[in-house]
């Protein structure tokens, strides 16, 4: 039998005071998003009169009536649909073509090539020029603006180029006698055994792509095109208004939605689905994928 070390008075009042440390920075995190769930789902003008912290006073579902009821928010919900998932595969698969080519050793001038895109992580040509490169691409009012300009991030290079380092060159070598190419290799071998970083970039570019809302603004003045967080960022912009563009029954939707509601309810539309999708990608955070895949 071993005998369990007891802790000292020091440790033990050490580890209280870790424990409530850490609840206030859970507090602090998590209330901030029930507080805007709590008033979404809160009769309008009742949220006005305030005194909701925990639960709604009177629950209703008009405020998310009026959201999806605007006639412009399921389109600009498939805009970033369509734009996060276009744009992750694009720019994983790009990102990780490229960051394979400079993981090998054997690259001519890859030093050099690394060398010069780490200057583009310091220093860069600035709004007004990126501007008008897009409009010399063309790319002004367009669905590709979204996706072209942000295919390929040197900062998701370096993950990519770390971890396939880190892949056996017995792998490469095998492959390399049975007569793989460069392209099998890479599609048949490196990226099916590196799906923990594939699912890391995902994730961080999905959330970038999920939330952009400055791209719609600066370079998509057709309403057709723009993705949700701008339609949001325009809800927002417009909460000072006493009435909003709704659809919900006239004189009820009067009576029970306020600008801020349907601002507080825009909110929860445009979030839930990006954290929804998380637990999914969070299993792919594991190392070990590359146990047992060579011996020797």
């Amino acid at each position: 039998m071993f005998a369990l070390k007891r802790k000292t008075k020091g440790e033990a009042i050490f580890d209280i005071v870790n424990n409530l440390v850490m609840l206030c920075v859970c507090f602090l995190t998590l209330y901030p998003i029930w507080y805007v769930l709590v008033n979404a789902f809160n009769d309008g003008n009742d949220a006005m009169l305030g005194g909701i912290y925990w639960w709604p006073r009177m629950i209703t579902l008009k405020n998310f009536e009026a959201v999806f009821a605007s006639p412009g928010i399921m389109l600009a919900m498939g805009i970033t649909v369509a734009k996060t998932v276009i744009g992750v595969a694009v720019h994983v698969f790009f990102t990780a073509m490229v960051a394979y080519a400079l993981s090998r050793r054997d690259l001519v001038g890859g030093k050099i090539y690394i060398l010069i895109g780490t200057i583009t992580l310091f220093f860069n040509g600035g709004l007004i020029p990126t501007f008008l490169l897009n409009r010399d691409l063309h790319l002004l009012d367009n669905f590709l603006v979204y996706i072209i300009p942000v295919m390929f991030s040197f900062f998701d290079l370096i993950i990519f180029m770390t971890f396939f380092r880190e892949i056996p060159d017995g792998l490469d070598e095998a492959a390399r006698i049975d007569g793989a190419n460069d392209w099998s290799i890479l599609l048949r071998i490196v990226l099916p055994v590196s799906m923990p970083v594939i699912a890391t970039i995902a994730l961080f570019h999905g959330v970038y792509q999920w939330n952009d809302y400055f791209a719609g603004i600066i370079y998509v003045n057709n309403v057709d095109l723009q993705p949700i967080q701008t339609y949001l960022f325009r809800v927002v912009a417009q909460s000072s208004s006493n009435t909003m563009m709704t659809a919900v029954q006239g004189s009820a939707a009067t009576r029970t939605v306020t600008s801020q509601s349907i601002k507080l309810a825009t909110m929860v539309v445009t979030t839930l689905p990006i954290v929804f999708v998380y637990p999914f990608l969070q299993r792919y955070f594991v190392k070990g994928m590359m146990i047992g895949s060579i011996k020797g």
